[in-house]
């Protein structure tokens, strides 16, 4: 056994990425996700059957350009099986103009519609909405790591999604690995696959609701 995220080089493995919540869960940990790096690890450390990134995406109306799409695309780009949703504008109580968007059934279900042709399942989330699709993936022999944080204000990571993995990675743990730390951040997306996600993700804490 490997100890990276509990990796076995005679294991089908897949990464399934829950993008709004690693984001957040990085962020609260100060740093941001290096994906080549993930990504890189995963094949050199397991049979890597694919890589899963789920994300709503926010464009406007007559718009082609969301602040996403720099990431979005480099991860298309560049090995990453990407499961994109359009998010769903609204007006709150207050007049403020929001979008909410979940991409919580398409993961569940790509993880179940998986699990028989895999050894081993690889969360990145800490949504507890996850822990039924895991108790399931494991009743088909499937080994389920978690990955998220407890470490930070308030914890990302449900405690019913933990108990139920068979694994928990906190994040902060696997930073050095997988992380760049954002003093090293740089504005030239095109050089850096790892470009700052506070940018890409752009107004998503005040107007963006993951449900």
């Amino acid at each position: 056994m490997t100890e990276f995220l509990s990796m076995r080089d005679d294991e089908k493995t897949a990464l399934f990425i829950d993008g709004a919540n690693l984001y957040k869960a990085a962020r609260s940990l100060g740093f941001d996700m290096d994906y080549r790096s993930l990504l890189a690890k995963a094949r050199d450390e397991s049979q890597l059957v694919r890589a899963y990134y789920y994300t709503a995406m926010q464009e406007e109306r007559g718009q082609e350009f969301s602040p996403l799409r720099p990431l979005v695309d480099w991860l298309d780009y560049n090995g990453y099986a990407m499961i994109l949703k359009q998010a769903r504008e609204f007006t709150d109580a207050q007049g403020r103009r929001r979008f909410k968007g979940s991409i919580d059934v398409e993961l569940a279900v790509d993880m179940v519609a998986m699990a028989a042709k895999l050894d081993h399942i690889i969360l990145f989330s800490g949504n507890g909405d996850f822990r039924r699709a895991v108790e399931l993936v494991q009743s088909m022999g499937v080994r389920v790591t978690v990955v998220s944080t407890i470490k930070s204000a308030p914890p990302m990571a449900s405690d019913e999604l933990r108990r139920q993995a068979d694994l928990f990675v906190d994040l902060a743990d696997i930073q050095k690995q997988i992380g760049r730390a954002g003093g090293q951040r740089t504005t030239q997306r095109q050089e850096s696959p790892a470009a700052p996600e506070d940018e890409l993700y752009e107004g998503e804490d005040e107007d963006f609701e993951d449900f």
